[in-house]
């Protein structure tokens, strides 16, 4: 007997949608202004500056998938899901912390020593990204919770990251704005006097976010007693959660991915997870993918301010382009993810970011034509990113008990990764100085190259290996009474 496909109402799609936006708000001030609020504002040097990023890194990798272990073991608190429980104490934890993080260290001055400053904000920094990781984690492990139909989950996922990219959109004008507002002698560079200005855009950021957490928890319900197996469960919500597909045409309601009859598969726990060889290729899918999106944010503000010289608006002006593209492709990602598949739709994402890269390697000298430029990059990090996601989710398929260890080992990897490579960014970095000398000009030219194009080429190597090898469920040691496997086209 078929598992019986479940979709959702218009309003509890976008509910879901915005329980992520907090975190977005402030993960787009955390790996845009991170690195140029500490070295360029408060005067960190460049290995300081990278030492904060690498220890909230390692505390969000360290943490995501603690708190997906959990998150599948706990039960929540009372009747309130397991789910939604971790993703409340996820935003109360951001919500105290993240202030802290782009503000002057209480009780320092001038003549404080920069360790004495990093001791400071480290505490808040690991609270930061625990929330952050806890409310991550929840949150996508809603996914194959909430739905079954595979159009429904590449949409739902869709529909998340187009609030990802709002909440960019969001935090990139407001900069905007209040660089603008801003009145003083040196319009074009940073220093101190911007310290208020970061300090600020946080504290809204906190404000809009906490607003859009609240409409989350009031409008998702969380199936508590959801199994992996379809037979039980209640039929009142089966019968509600069928209504949209029934509505569709039988074409929409083919699923994406090739699949087979079959009877339920065993519930895999965390163990059985690492012995699936697709759980690996998924993994360096993933993690290639945020090192793309993540890094390119990171630096993306270097490169304007010292290697093309730009005024300091621009590092809110070209984000923004970036991330309109992306909120504008991530509109037609379920069309064209039906029509040619996940695997040639990520393709495509590869190939925009690959234009992008031999784009900056030929242009040295880019103007106005940065903004084509952002085009590129924004849109095809949107592909990547939620095609990615798609194929995380449809991993798990039924699987959803260990569904949050899943998303925790892939954060972790991605989280780890980024933090290694920010921090032997900054230890390479040629200059010693808060001001940018002439050998930083040609560092950040081809660190946009590298962790854009070369990182691609990576991403590329893995997909090659889902094309090669599909991502499916193997039986290691399990009855498996059919061929419980997942294919990924």
């Amino acid at each position: 007997m078929s598992e019986p496909q479940r979709s959702l109402a218009a309003v509890r799609r976008l509910s879901y949608a915005v329980g992520h936006f907090l975190n977005d708000l402030c993960a787009s001030m955390w790996f845009t202004y991170l690195l140029v609020f500490y070295h360029s504002v408060l005067g960190f040097r460049n290995t300081n500056a990278g030492v904060l990023l690498l220890v909230g890194q390692i505390a969000d990798a360290l943490c995501t998938p603690l708190v997906g272990y959990e998150s599948d073991q706990t039960s929540g608190c009372g009747n309130y899901g397991k789910r939604k429980t971790w993703h409340l104490v996820g935003t109360l934890s951001v919500v105290v912390s993240f202030a802290f993080i782009f503000n002057r260290c209480l009780g320092c001055d001038p003549q404080t020593p920069q360790w004495a400053s990093l001791i400071y904000f480290a505490p808040f920094i690991i609270v930061f990204q625990f929330g952050w990781a806890a409310t991550q984690i929840s949150h996508l492990s809603l996914i194959p919770e909430l739905v079954t139909c595979e159009h429904a989950k590449v949409e739902l996922t869709a529909y998340r990251y187009a609030f990802t990219v709002i909440a960019n959109i969001t935090v990139y004008a407001l900069a905007y704005l209040l660089f603008h507002m801003q009145a003083g002698k040196d319009e074009d560079s940073l220093g101190p006097a911007d310290i208020d200005i970061f300090r600020n855009l946080s504290l809204i950021v906190l404000g809009i976010g906490v607003l859009f957490a609240f409409f989350f928890h009031l409008g998702t319900t969380e199936d508590h007693n959801h199994p992996a197996s379809p037979e039980s469960g209640g039929e009142e919500g089966r019968r509600g959660k069928m209504t949209e597909e029934e509505e569709e045409a039988e074409g929409e309601r083919r699923p994406l991915l090739a699949t087979t009859s079959r009877v339920p598969s065993p519930l895999l726990q965390w163990k059985c997870w690492l012995q699936q060889p697709s759980f690996y290729q998924v993994a360096l899918l993933y993690m290639s993918t945020r090192l793309i999106v993540n890094l390119s944010q990171t630096y993306i503000s270097m490169y304007l301010i010292n290697t093309l010289g730009l005024p300091k608006n621009f590092i809110a002006t070209i984000p923004l382009v970036m991330y309109v593209s992306g909120f504008l492709s991530s509109f037609i990602m379920k069309p064209v993810s039906k029509r040619i598949g996940k695997s040639l739709t990520y393709f495509v994402g590869l190939l925009l970011i690959m234009a992008f890269s031999y784009w900056v390697l030929l242009d040295d000298r880019m103007g106005q034509q940065i903004y084509g430029a952002a085009v590129l990059l924004g849109a095809g990090s949107a592909t990547i990113l939620v095609i990615s996601l798609a194929m995380t989710a449809e991993l798990i398929a039924d699987q959803t008990q260990s569904g949050a260890f899943v998303y925790g080992a892939m954060s972790f990897t991605d989280k780890l990764a980024n933090g290694v490579a920010v921090m032997m960014i900054q230890a390479l970095h040629p200059c010693h100085t808060v001001v940018c000398c002439p050998a930083c000009v040609w560092f950040y030219h081809y660190i946009m190259v590298i962790v854009t194009g070369g990182v691609a080429v990576v991403a590329a190597l893995a997909l090659c290996s889902i094309l090669i090898w599909p991502i499916k469920i193997r039986p290691r040691g399990l009855q498996v009474a059919a061929d419980a496997t997942t294919t990924v086209n």
